[in-house]
């Protein structure tokens, strides 16, 4: 299959996912948890439905003679066959939002020939709530709804997204980024966060809590193919990262080149 292709699938389900939607954050006993995945976290009904749908459509790609390894927020490691790439999957990015009514959260999934992020080949973001549709294919730029996006080339810092999973520990590490931009923002998805970025309409984001390649993984690709740039918080590469179900580094995204110094030299000053 042709990386386009790959997209084609992705999109696919996040259509089905897009009209099933409303049925699912409705259902009775929608809030409560079926237990934990294999990513740690709880898993909700709305977590299991999403994952669902996206093996549902990679058993089908690997009917047609696709060979892949599936790592997924929930399910885990999932072989189908014996081939080298990975499918990194967060069926819901953001599902403590969804579970409590709050509109932003998103499925997120990449394709990898390898088992580093420097083997990212394609990468695909939905936000469900709104039907934002982002996605990349390597050296071949990045897109929202369809339409080429870039990252803002001003290198001034004014909204700045960021997690915060831990708050009395993670908010004093990127408290600099914080107190340095005009507005801040938590928005809850990494990967929306990442895809937002990427098409200008925020200056950074950050996270001092180590994120998870699946988290992470789309939205990262997504990002460097308009233009900016992603890297732990000390400002070191990630492109050797493995990726697996374990937590990863914590992140700096910027919007590019000159951000990303202007934020680092706040941080080194903390």
């Amino acid at each position: 299959m042709t990386n386009q292709q790959w997209i084609d699938v992705f999109k696919d389900i996040g259509k089905k996912m897009r009209d099933e939607l409303p049925s699912i954050i409705n259902r009775e006993g929608g809030l409560v948890p079926l237990g934990r995945g294999a990513g740690g976290d709880k898993t909700f009904p709305v977590d299991k439905w999403a994952e669902d749908i996206i093996i549902s459509a990679l058993e089908r790609v690997h009917a047609s003679g696709e060979s892949f390894t599936l790592v997924s927020e929930e399910t885990g490691i999932r072989q189908f066959g014996s081939g080298r790439k990975r499918v990194l999957a967060d069926p819901i990015d953001g599902s403590n939002n969804a579970k409590s009514g709050i509109p932003f959260f998103s499925t997120s999934i990449a394709l990898l020939d390898g088992d580093k992020l420097s083997d990212l080949s394609v990468g695909y973001v939905y936000h469900l709530a709104v039907a934002d549709e982002f996605w990349a294919i390597k050296g071949e730029g990045a897109y929202k709804n369809g339409k080429r996006i870039h990252t803002s080339s001003t290198e001034d810092i004014t909204i700045v997204a960021y997690e915060a999973s831990s708050p009395k520990t993670d908010i004093p590490r990127i408290l600099p980024l914080l107190q340095a931009a005009k507005r801040t923002r938590c928005f809850g998805s990494t990967a929306l966060d990442l895809s937002y970025l990427a098409s200008g309409a925020l200056s950074l984001f950050a996270t001092a809590t180590s994120s998870r390649a699946f988290d992470y993984a789309a939205g990262m690709l997504i990002l460097l193919e308009a233009g900016g740039v992603i890297t732990d918080l000390a400002g070191n590469a990630i492109d050797a990262v493995a990726v697996g179900l374990e937590r990863t580094v914590p992140l700096l995204a910027c919007k590019n080149r000159s951000a990303h110094a202007k934020a680092l030299d706040l941080l080194s000053k903390k």
